[in-house]
């Protein structure tokens, strides 16, 4: 028999005596069923189970503590080392910080003391430490491809072991280049993801991973149907009831992205609750962005202003997030100019001001960009030509630090509020071309067909020309071409994240 016919068949075997994670505990939690063979104890590896479940819905707080629980049962798992490491990567999500990072280290390094038991489990283990190795030498991006083709390595080794496709589908969509308008990377995954589900669907990740493949105004359709099963099969998880709202969002269902983000929110207030967090969690404020987006579409107007009325007495964000950022920032901006609220739109300042606001610089933009229109439209040119000065000073800075998403993003801003003030000014032809040089800069990017980019899931909702959106004359991203191909502002969020 040869090498790779055995091994095969060790697989299988191990999966058939898996232990499984189960979406209906004895808590009454319910987070799906994953099925991970791993060498270690029984009791571990039930937890273990549980954890990779934490870990497909990117409730990473909540996965370390579980894969935790499972080195304290099993102290010699080196799979529950394994676990704690990719709980801090964060594929779709920001970079991790250096501290994060470091931690990453030290949970493999303690993997590594315990040593691997089986093959598989070397592989994997090899595959994330691609991640982490060198990181304070090699940029994000590259540790991220290398971890990715790590990954393609364990899935073709082990064809049989479906958690290897499903990572590997989540590499992809990780690694998938902003400006790629084929999608390749995520139709590949997308593919693999949809074999995987005709024999798990109850699987968390895989109905997860469809809706991040398919998180595009081209291809949402295909994601519709794990959009309306993904929170069924982990109503325990926050971002489980979260994500779908993407999809609802792209394609207009806009009662079904305020049922899914509003449970959402709520679920995350929750958990704050339940851990004594002092603050509001960055998912909470994620998931209330989407809801203020799908609100404005159906001209609930009034719903929208109290969402933003109680972010607005908010102090203090955990973890001081890129999420977070954007949804304080764009919860404001958006009400404002989407309900013609010119002069709320010409006072608004960054709040929290305890906040990091430093870190995010496109964020004060957001808020540049809103004063600006809500003065140009209010009169107030001189104003709205020093917020146009901010923008481009903020774009700069953006350049500087080789951060080109944001800054083109920033830019895209800075050429609609100056169009605003030209045309406030009477110079309709310089204004024209100015929207129509945004519209370009806008269309070149990726994000603005909704490509999940750099800052994938977590920048904001997609760009999609509702009618709400295409009434409005200003807006966070920009501007659009309307019915007669002429380009004008718009009332839409900018993509991210990067989700989440």
């Amino acid at each position: 028999m040869r090498p790779t016919t055995v091994l095969r068949l060790a697989v299988l075997t191990g999966l058939l005596c898996a232990p499984v994670a189960s979406a209906h505990g004895a808590s009454g939690e319910k987070l799906g069923t994953v099925t991970f063979p791993v060498s270690c104890s029984p009791a571990a590896s039930q937890q273990f189970a549980r954890a990779v479940a934490l870990l497909h819905s990117f409730w990473y707080e909540e996965a370390v503590k579980a894969f935790a629980e499972v080195t304290a049962t099993d102290p010699s798992c080196a799979m529950g080392f394994w676990g704690v490491a990719m709980s801090m990567y964060y594929p779709l999500w920001y970079p991790p910080s250096e501290a994060t990072l470091k931690a990453g280290v030290a949970a493999l390094d303690r993997a590594a003391a315990v040593g691997a038991k089986t093959p598989r489990e070397r592989d994997y283990l090899a595959a994330i430490e691609a991640f982490y190795r060198d990181w304070d030498k090699t940029d994000h991006r590259s540790r991220t491809l290398a971890y990715e083709k790590a990954m393609e390595r364990v899935y073709a080794r082990y064809p049989d072991d479906r958690e290897a496709a499903i990572f590997y589908a989540l590499a992809l969509n990780a690694t998938a280049p902003p400006t790629d308008k084929t999608y390749a990377n995520q139709l590949k995954a997308g593919a693999i993801l949809e074999k995987v589900l005709t024999e798990q669907p109850n699987h968390p990740g895989v109905a997860h991973y469809i809706i991040h493949s398919y998180d595009s105004a081209t291809f949402a359709s295909r994601a519709l149907p794990a959009a309306r099963s993904y929170a069924k099969i982990a109503p325990s998880a926050p971002h489980a009831l979260h994500m779908p709202g993407h999809i609802f969002t792209r394609l207009g269902l806009w009662q079904e992205s305020i049922d899914s983000n509003r449970m959402s929110a709520d679920a995350g207030v929750a958990y704050s609750t339940k851990t004594g967090a002092d603050g509001v969690w960055d998912q909470t404020l994620h998931s209330l962005d989407y809801l203020v987006y799908a609100y404005l579409q159906t001209g609930r107007d009034v719903a929208a202003k109290r969402v933003a009325d109680e972010v607005a007495t908010i102090r203090k964000a955990y973890p001081e997030s890129l999420p977070a950022a954007y949804a304080l920032a764009a919860i404001p901006a958006r009400v404002a100019l989407e309900r013609q609220r010119w002069s709320e739109a010409a006072t608004l300042t960054l709040s929290p001001s305890t906040f990091p606001w430093n870190r995010f610089p496109w964020g004060e933009g957001i808020t540049a960009f809103a004063r600006a229109v809500g003065m140009a439209r209010g009169g107030d040119l001189g104003g709205a030509e020093k917020e146009v000065q901010k923008l481009a000073s903020l774009r700069d800075s953006l350049a500087q630090a080789k951060n080109k998403y944001w800054a083109d993003q920033v830019e895209v801003q800075h050429r609609a509020a100056s169009a605003l003030v030209a045309r406030a000014q009477g110079k309709k032809q310089e204004a024209l071309n100015l929207l129509r040089s945004a519209a370009d800069l806008e269309s070149s990017d990726g994000q603005a067909s909704g490509h999940p980019g750099a800052h994938r899931p977590y920048a904001g909702a997609p760009r999609r020309a509702a009618p709400r959106a295409q009434r409005a004359e200003g807006g966070l991203a920009g501007i659009r071409r309307n019915a007669d191909g002429r380009a004008e502002p718009v009332s839409q969020p900018v993509r991210r994240r990067a989700g989440g």
